[in-house]
């Protein structure tokens, strides 16, 4: 593999970041869904002003890999109210790392995972939590490699079906 690159992205990756976002979301979970409800979904998460009000959030970070001039993968992380559901100060949500299909196993999910420890560490974070679905094993899996362990559970919707994502904790020393 040549040269792989973090950047912090804003507004001028909005493009990228739909379409990053859209391909891995349904290269994940388009088997597991029918096809009306995926496109409802992508269609709405990945929406231009949903996106760009996230961009702008001061307590949302996100980040794009990049492979030479090929993006591949992005993380997203939330802090304060930005945080899907915690919203405790002391916690840094990490709520996307969204790696394309092709590069899954070349350790561009570590880099991310390890890109949000950063700066859980930089602002001084107790812990760091997500949500992952409780069937989508190799992200629960890697989850549980790096150190993270469930503390609770929560229904995600995805049109008019619920699914219960596991809610994960790492304990920051």
């Amino acid at each position: 593999m040549s040269s792989i690159i973090i950047n912090k992205a804003d507004l001028k990756d909005l493009e990228t970041l739909q379409s990053i976002g859209k391909e891995t979301f349904y290269e994940t979970f388009s088997a597991h869904n029918s096809e009306e409800e995926m496109q409802e979904y992508l269609n709405k998460s990945f929406a231009s002003d949903k996106l760009t009000a996230e961009l702008n959030n001061p307590d949302s970070q996100f980040f794009l890999v990049w492979e030479e001039d090929l993006p591949v993968g992005y993380l997203k992380v939330n802090s304060g109210k930005a945080q899907t559901e915690l919203q405790d100060e002391t916690s840094l949500e990490i709520e996307r790392i969204y790696v394309k299909s092709s590069y899954h196993g070349k350790k561009i999910g570590q880099i991310l995972y390890e890109k949000a420890l950063e700066i859980a560490h930089e602002e001084k974070k107790k812990y760091l939590w997500l949500g992952v679905w409780e069937e989508n094993l190799r992200a629960v899996n890697f989850y549980k490699k790096n150190g993270f362990v469930e503390f609770d559970k929560h229904i995600f919707r995805l049109g008019n079906d619920e699914q219960t994502d596991l809610m994960m904790k790492k304990i920051i020393d």
